[in-house]
């Protein structure tokens, strides 16, 4: 695979973006660059300071101030390793918000485009295809069913949140769903050259194997 190419995987949470987008790096021996931390990082650091919701100043002054590192799958905010913090579930019901915002999305879209410039990337998120790298050699987009989607993540979130249920967090997906697809900046949708793959049903392989299909080694 040659080091500058850049392969684009979109898609809703839940959907595998993440672990396909790591995986595939790995077996291209490319980086891999997980925006949708740094959209939390910014969030966490929100939450840390006390910003309320809906106080988009603020939030775009906490995005300003704020330094974020990725080294692979560890984020970094402000030197300190928030890997696991940025999963927290009240990250989860104010990173959309957060995301929203285009004075937010302008300053971590110019620090992705710079990541990627360095050379060849795996990079996921949710308009990585459509509007951070519209120029990617390789673009696919990733879906599954509401419910698939809300089993991968209760099962994850479960495991620190054993009061959580899942219709709670189908509940809470499909609330994302909507602001991350209606939002008026760079809103979730399909590249209109992206390969779409329907992830339901299928192992983590399968779906690795069908994007190999396509991109080679």
């Amino acid at each position: 695979m040659k080091k500058d190419v850049q392969i684009a995987i979109d898609g809703p949470a839940g959907s595998g973006k993440s672990t396909i987008a790591r995986k595939l790096a790995e077996r291209l021996n490319l980086d891999y660059i997980d925006t949708g931390a740094m959209y939390r990082a910014i969030t966490l650091a929100a939450i840390n300071m006390g910003i309320a919701p809906g106080d988009r100043k603020g939030i775009i002054d906490t995005a300003v101030r704020s330094r974020i590192q990725l080294r692979g799958v560890k984020v970094f905010l402000n030197g300190e390793d928030v890997s696991l913090k940025v999963r927290m579930p009240l990250v989860d019901k104010r990173v959309s918000e957060v995301a929203s915002i285009p004075e937010v999305r302008k300053i971590l879209v110019g620090l992705q485009r710079q990541m990627a410039a360095r050379g060849g990337i795996v990079m996921d998120g949710r308009d990585i295809g459509t509007s951070v790298l519209p120029e990617a050699r390789y673009k696919f987009f990733l879906t599954a069913t509401l419910e698939e989607r809300a089993k991968r993540r209760f099962q994850d979130l479960v495991k620190t949140n054993p009061q959580i249920t899942l219709k709670q967090v189908m509940n809470e997906m499909e609330r994302r769903d909507l602001l991350d697809s209606t939002r008026g900046h760079s809103p979730l949708k399909v590249a209109d050259d992206a390969v779409v793959i329907d992830t339901t049903g299928k192992s983590i392989e399968e779906v690795l194997d069908e994007i190999m299909g396509i991109v080679g080694g």
